[in-house]
Protein backbone atom coordinates (compact mmCIF):
# COMPACT_ATOMS: atom_id res chain seq x y z
CA UNK A 1 0.00 0.00 0.00
CA UNK A 2 1.85 3.53 -0.93
CA UNK A 3 2.05 6.37 1.31
CA UNK A 4 -1.81 8.11 -0.40
CA UNK A 5 -3.57 5.02 -0.19
CA UNK A 6 -2.35 4.66 3.72
CA UNK A 7 -3.15 8.41 4.31
CA UNK A 8 -6.87 7.26 2.26
CA UNK A 9 -7.88 4.58 4.47
CA UNK A 10 -8.62 6.84 7.25
CA UNK A 11 -11.70 8.43 5.65
CA UNK A 12 -10.11 11.97 6.50
CA UNK A 13 -8.62 12.99 3.56
CA UNK A 14 -11.36 13.07 0.95
CA UNK A 15 -13.07 15.48 3.45
CA UNK A 16 -9.73 17.62 3.60
CA UNK A 17 -9.86 17.66 -0.10
CA UNK A 18 -12.88 18.75 -0.42
CA UNK A 19 -13.18 21.14 2.40
CA UNK A 20 -10.69 23.22 0.44
CA UNK A 21 -12.25 23.10 -2.89
CA UNK A 22 -15.49 24.54 -0.96
CA UNK A 23 -13.95 27.61 0.05
CA UNK A 24 -11.75 28.44 -3.06
CA UNK A 25 -15.40 28.09 -4.71
CA UNK A 26 -16.72 30.41 -1.97
CA UNK A 27 -13.88 32.46 -2.20
CA UNK A 28 -13.98 33.26 -5.59
CA UNK A 29 -10.73 31.37 -6.52
CA UNK A 30 -13.07 29.00 -8.53
CA UNK A 31 -15.85 31.35 -10.42
CA UNK A 32 -19.06 30.35 -11.43
CA UNK A 33 -18.62 28.81 -14.81
CA UNK A 34 -14.93 28.10 -14.58
CA UNK A 35 -13.60 24.33 -14.27
CA UNK A 36 -11.59 22.85 -11.55
CA UNK A 37 -8.27 21.37 -12.13
CA UNK A 38 -8.22 17.76 -13.37
CA UNK A 39 -8.62 15.36 -11.45
CA UNK A 40 -4.77 14.34 -11.58
CA UNK A 41 -3.55 17.65 -10.93
CA UNK A 42 -6.00 17.68 -8.03
CA UNK A 43 -4.48 14.57 -6.65
CA UNK A 44 -0.90 15.34 -6.97
CA UNK A 45 -1.70 18.88 -5.53
CA UNK A 46 -3.02 17.33 -2.12
CA UNK A 47 -1.35 14.24 -2.41
CA UNK A 48 -4.01 11.32 -2.36
CA UNK A 49 -5.23 9.09 -4.47
CA UNK A 50 -7.29 9.56 -7.54
CA UNK A 51 -9.74 7.61 -5.65
CA UNK A 52 -10.00 10.56 -3.16
CA UNK A 53 -10.21 13.07 -5.18
CA UNK A 54 -13.03 11.02 -6.71
CA UNK A 55 -15.12 10.72 -3.66
CA UNK A 56 -14.40 14.01 -2.99
CA UNK A 57 -15.89 15.53 -6.69
CA UNK A 58 -18.98 12.95 -5.65
CA UNK A 59 -19.80 14.60 -2.76
CA UNK A 60 -19.00 18.52 -4.15
CA UNK A 61 -21.88 17.08 -7.11
CA UNK A 62 -24.29 15.99 -4.42
CA UNK A 63 -24.40 19.00 -2.83
CA UNK A 64 -25.22 21.22 -5.77
CA UNK A 65 -21.64 22.81 -6.26
CA UNK A 66 -20.23 21.68 -9.27
CA UNK A 67 -21.23 19.32 -12.54
CA UNK A 68 -18.93 16.45 -14.10
CA UNK A 69 -19.47 15.07 -17.22
CA UNK A 70 -17.25 12.43 -18.95
CA UNK A 71 -14.59 14.23 -20.97
CA UNK A 72 -15.20 17.30 -19.93
CA UNK A 73 -14.49 18.25 -16.40
CA UNK A 74 -15.86 19.70 -13.48
CA UNK A 75 -17.80 22.91 -13.94
CA UNK A 76 -18.26 25.41 -10.91
CA UNK A 77 -22.56 25.92 -10.68
CA UNK A 78 -23.00 27.43 -7.19
CA UNK A 79 -20.69 30.08 -5.16
CA UNK A 80 -21.94 31.95 -2.31
CA UNK A 81 -23.92 34.82 -3.24
CA UNK A 82 -23.60 38.34 -1.39
CA UNK A 83 -26.69 40.47 -1.95
CA UNK A 84 -26.37 44.22 0.09
CA UNK A 85 -29.00 46.47 1.18
CA UNK A 86 -26.88 49.26 0.92
CA UNK A 87 -27.09 50.69 -2.50
CA UNK A 88 -23.56 52.06 -2.72
CA UNK A 89 -22.52 48.27 -1.60
CA UNK A 90 -24.77 47.20 -4.23
CA UNK A 91 -22.85 49.09 -7.16
CA UNK A 92 -19.86 48.36 -6.02
CA UNK A 93 -19.56 44.93 -4.67
CA UNK A 94 -21.54 43.41 -7.10
CA UNK A 95 -21.11 39.72 -7.18
CA UNK A 96 -18.85 39.92 -4.51
CA UNK A 97 -18.50 36.90 -2.02
CA UNK A 98 -17.83 36.43 1.39
CA UNK A 99 -14.21 36.34 1.75
CA UNK A 100 -13.32 39.94 0.29
CA UNK A 101 -15.74 41.19 3.00
CA UNK A 102 -13.84 39.54 5.33
CA UNK A 103 -10.58 40.78 4.14
CA UNK A 104 -11.68 44.32 4.56
CA UNK A 105 -12.71 43.60 8.03
CA UNK A 106 -9.12 42.64 8.57
CA UNK A 107 -7.38 45.46 7.42
CA UNK A 108 -8.59 47.62 10.77
CA UNK A 109 -6.12 47.47 13.67
CA UNK A 110 -8.54 46.12 15.51
CA UNK A 111 -10.45 43.28 14.12
CA UNK A 112 -14.11 41.86 15.84
CA UNK A 113 -15.97 38.68 14.27
CA UNK A 114 -18.86 37.40 16.27
CA UNK A 115 -20.32 34.59 14.21
CA UNK A 116 -23.59 32.26 15.30
CA UNK A 117 -23.31 28.96 13.14
CA UNK A 118 -23.92 25.74 12.56
CA UNK A 119 -20.63 24.69 12.40
CA UNK A 120 -16.99 26.14 11.70
CA UNK A 121 -16.52 25.06 8.19
CA UNK A 122 -17.05 28.50 6.50
CA UNK A 123 -15.00 30.48 8.92
CA UNK A 124 -12.40 28.38 9.24
CA UNK A 125 -11.45 28.80 5.78
CA UNK A 126 -11.87 32.66 5.41
CA UNK A 127 -9.60 32.57 8.95
CA UNK A 128 -6.82 30.64 7.60
CA UNK A 129 -6.91 32.97 4.20
CA UNK A 130 -6.62 36.04 6.77
CA UNK A 131 -3.46 34.21 8.52
CA UNK A 132 -1.85 33.75 5.48
CA UNK A 133 -2.04 37.96 4.80
CA UNK A 134 -0.82 38.70 8.39
CA UNK A 135 2.15 35.73 7.82
CA UNK A 136 2.98 37.70 4.25
CA UNK A 137 3.20 41.08 6.46
CA UNK A 138 0.03 42.21 4.11
CA UNK A 139 -1.64 43.43 6.30
CA UNK A 140 -1.04 44.12 10.47
CA UNK A 141 -3.85 43.48 12.64
CA UNK A 142 -2.98 44.10 16.76
CA UNK A 143 -5.89 42.60 18.11
CA UNK A 144 -8.54 40.01 16.99
CA UNK A 145 -11.49 39.17 19.02
CA UNK A 146 -13.35 36.21 17.75
CA UNK A 147 -16.30 35.08 19.36
CA UNK A 148 -18.41 31.74 17.95
CA UNK A 149 -21.61 30.51 19.08
CA UNK A 150 -22.45 26.84 17.86
CA UNK A 151 -25.13 24.50 18.64
CA UNK A 152 -25.29 22.04 22.17
CA UNK A 153 -24.13 19.02 20.98
CA UNK A 154 -26.36 17.40 23.25
CA UNK A 155 -29.25 18.83 20.73
CA UNK A 156 -31.48 16.62 18.60
CA UNK A 157 -30.99 18.75 15.43
CA UNK A 158 -33.65 18.18 12.57
CA UNK A 159 -30.83 18.00 10.35
CA UNK A 160 -28.97 16.44 8.83
CA UNK A 161 -30.45 13.17 9.38
CA UNK A 162 -31.24 10.38 6.64
CA UNK A 163 -34.02 10.84 4.65
CA UNK A 164 -35.63 7.33 5.57
CA UNK A 165 -34.35 7.47 9.69
CA UNK A 166 -34.54 10.51 11.35
CA UNK A 167 -33.25 8.78 14.79
CA UNK A 168 -30.10 7.12 12.79
CA UNK A 169 -26.47 8.98 15.11
CA UNK A 170 -24.53 9.39 12.20
CA UNK A 171 -25.22 12.05 10.21
CA UNK A 172 -24.88 13.90 13.50
CA UNK A 173 -21.81 12.17 14.46
CA UNK A 174 -20.89 13.19 11.25
CA UNK A 175 -21.82 16.92 11.75
CA UNK A 176 -20.02 16.70 15.15
CA UNK A 177 -16.50 15.44 13.69
CA UNK A 178 -16.68 18.16 11.03
CA UNK A 179 -17.35 20.96 13.54
CA UNK A 180 -14.59 19.68 15.92
CA UNK A 181 -11.93 19.57 13.41
CA UNK A 182 -12.45 23.56 11.76
CA UNK A 183 -12.81 24.40 15.33
CA UNK A 184 -9.15 22.80 16.02
CA UNK A 185 -7.61 24.54 12.98
CA UNK A 186 -8.99 27.83 14.14
CA UNK A 187 -7.95 27.74 17.60
CA UNK A 188 -4.71 26.54 16.33
CA UNK A 189 -3.89 29.26 13.72
CA UNK A 190 -5.12 32.41 15.98
CA UNK A 191 -3.08 30.78 18.82
CA UNK A 192 0.28 30.65 16.19
CA UNK A 193 -0.42 34.00 15.20
CA UNK A 194 -0.23 34.91 19.10
CA UNK A 195 2.76 32.63 19.97
CA UNK A 196 4.55 34.47 16.53
CA UNK A 197 3.97 37.62 18.14
CA UNK A 198 2.40 38.15 14.78
CA UNK A 199 -0.63 39.73 16.52
CA UNK A 200 -0.41 41.57 19.80
CA UNK A 201 -3.86 40.15 21.06
CA UNK A 202 -5.58 37.38 20.22
CA UNK A 203 -8.97 36.22 21.94
CA UNK A 204 -11.39 33.02 20.47
CA UNK A 205 -14.23 32.12 22.44
CA UNK A 206 -16.22 29.49 21.63
CA UNK A 207 -19.76 28.82 23.20
CA UNK A 208 -22.65 26.48 22.63
CA UNK A 209 -26.26 27.65 22.96
CA UNK A 210 -29.54 25.14 22.90
CA UNK A 211 -30.79 26.62 19.60
CA UNK A 212 -31.15 25.04 16.37
CA UNK A 213 -29.46 27.45 13.66
CA UNK A 214 -31.53 28.18 11.28
CA UNK A 215 -29.25 30.71 9.88
CA UNK A 216 -25.80 31.94 10.04
CA UNK A 217 -24.69 35.25 11.44
CA UNK A 218 -21.37 37.55 10.79
CA UNK A 219 -21.23 40.36 12.67
CA UNK A 220 -17.84 42.24 11.54
CA UNK A 221 -16.42 44.74 13.43
CA UNK A 222 -19.83 46.19 14.79
CA UNK A 223 -21.07 48.00 11.48
CA UNK A 224 -21.37 45.62 9.08
CA UNK A 225 -23.70 42.03 8.98
CA UNK A 226 -23.69 39.22 7.19
CA UNK A 227 -27.32 37.45 7.36
CA UNK A 228 -28.15 34.12 5.22
CA UNK A 229 -31.17 31.25 6.02
CA UNK A 230 -29.98 28.01 5.98
CA UNK A 231 -32.19 26.18 2.91
CA UNK A 232 -32.79 22.37 3.73
CA UNK A 233 -31.90 19.90 0.96
CA UNK A 234 -31.94 16.27 -0.05
CA UNK A 235 -28.83 14.83 -1.12
CA UNK A 236 -26.15 12.34 -1.70
CA UNK A 237 -23.96 12.61 2.03
CA UNK A 238 -20.57 10.30 2.41
CA UNK A 239 -20.29 9.00 5.97
CA UNK A 240 -17.13 8.13 8.00
CA UNK A 241 -17.71 4.55 6.64
CA UNK A 242 -18.08 5.20 3.07
CA UNK A 243 -21.03 4.72 2.87
CA UNK A 244 -23.43 6.79 0.74
CA UNK A 245 -26.59 7.84 1.92
CA UNK A 246 -29.27 9.84 1.14
CA UNK A 247 -29.60 12.93 3.76
CA UNK A 248 -31.37 15.96 4.50
CA UNK A 249 -29.19 19.02 5.00
CA UNK A 250 -28.34 22.63 4.71
CA UNK A 251 -26.87 24.86 3.00
CA UNK A 252 -23.81 26.13 4.40
CA UNK A 253 -20.75 27.07 2.33
CA UNK A 254 -23.56 28.19 -0.75
CA UNK A 255 -25.93 29.58 1.30
CA UNK A 256 -26.92 33.08 -0.03
CA UNK A 257 -26.10 36.43 2.21
CA UNK A 258 -27.65 39.76 2.72
CA UNK A 259 -25.31 42.31 3.80
CA UNK A 260 -26.23 45.61 5.89
CA UNK A 261 -23.70 48.36 6.59
CA UNK A 262 -23.93 50.48 9.70
CA UNK A 263 -24.02 54.24 8.67
CA UNK A 264 -24.50 58.04 10.42
CA UNK A 265 -28.27 57.30 10.60
CA UNK A 266 -29.33 55.38 13.65
CA UNK A 267 -32.26 55.20 12.21
CA UNK A 268 -31.75 53.60 8.38
CA UNK A 269 -32.48 50.33 7.71
CA UNK A 270 -28.72 49.13 8.06
CA UNK A 271 -27.79 50.67 11.31
CA UNK A 272 -31.19 48.65 12.95
CA UNK A 273 -30.86 46.03 11.32
CA UNK A 274 -26.95 45.92 12.84
CA UNK A 275 -28.22 46.96 16.17
CA UNK A 276 -30.59 44.28 16.35
CA UNK A 277 -28.86 41.59 15.02
CA UNK A 278 -25.99 42.60 17.74
CA UNK A 279 -28.01 42.66 20.66
CA UNK A 280 -29.39 39.77 19.66
CA UNK A 281 -25.82 37.83 19.82
CA UNK A 282 -25.14 39.98 22.59
CA UNK A 283 -28.14 38.50 24.52
CA UNK A 284 -27.70 34.91 23.42
CA UNK A 285 -24.17 35.11 24.77
CA UNK A 286 -24.59 36.43 27.47
CA UNK A 287 -27.80 34.41 28.89
CA UNK A 288 -28.06 31.59 26.82
CA UNK A 289 -24.29 30.11 25.98
CA UNK A 290 -22.22 28.02 27.93
CA UNK A 291 -18.66 27.57 27.47
CA UNK A 292 -17.03 24.10 26.96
Amino acid sequence: MDAHQSADSGGKEFQRVSDELRARMTDGTYARGSFLPSQRDLAEEFEVSRDTVQRAMRELVSEGWIESRQGSGSRVIKTQRIQSSTPKASRTRGGMTLGPLISEAFEQPEVTLDVYTLTSESLDAHIRLQAERIHGGVITPRRIALRMLLPDETLALPYPRLSDDKDDPRPWRRLHAITQRHTDSLSGLLSDLRTERLVEDVDLQIRHVPLIPTFKLYLLNKVEVLHGMYEVIERQMSLDSGEVVSALDVLGLGATLTHHVKDADPNSPGSVFVDSMQAWFGSVWERLAASG
